[in-house]
């Protein structure tokens, strides 16, 4: 089973850029899809993203579609999360998850990195 470790959270102002990674460790990362979700304080946790074991197709969240892409290096174990034109209401707990052999039955969690997007 892997384990997943994000980074790459920040504090940043309106319209910057920020670029969440998420590294798993273990050898079977290229059979997982990958998703990254966000939950804001009050709100339940969002899924924004979602992208297939190979990388051929992904899936967006309308809030984010347009700003941000998903993807990912099975080589290096990582899932990426790039995300453009930040907006205050960006700011969340951005977690990874990731689904042996594509099925959410046995999602995986990572900690999580905290996202804070100023005026």
């Amino acid at each position: 089973q892997v384990q997943l470790v994000e980074s790459g959270g920040g504090l940043v102002q309106a319209g910057d850029s920020l670029r969440p990674s998420c590294v798993a460790s273990g050898r079977t990362f290229s059979s997982y899809a990958a998703n990254w979700f966000r939950q804001a304080p009050g709100k339940e946790r969002e899924l924004l993203a979602a992208i297939t074991t190979q990388g051929g197709s992904a899936y967006y969240a309308g809030s984010v579609k347009g700003r941000f892409t998903i993807s990912r290096d099975n080589a290096k174990s990582t899932v990426y999360l790039q995300m453009n034109s930040l907006k205050p209401e960006d700011t969340a707990v951005y977690y990874c998850a990731a689904d042996p052999g594509g099925s959410s039955r046995y999602r995986i969690w990572g900690q999580g990195t905290q996202v804070t997007v100023s005026i």
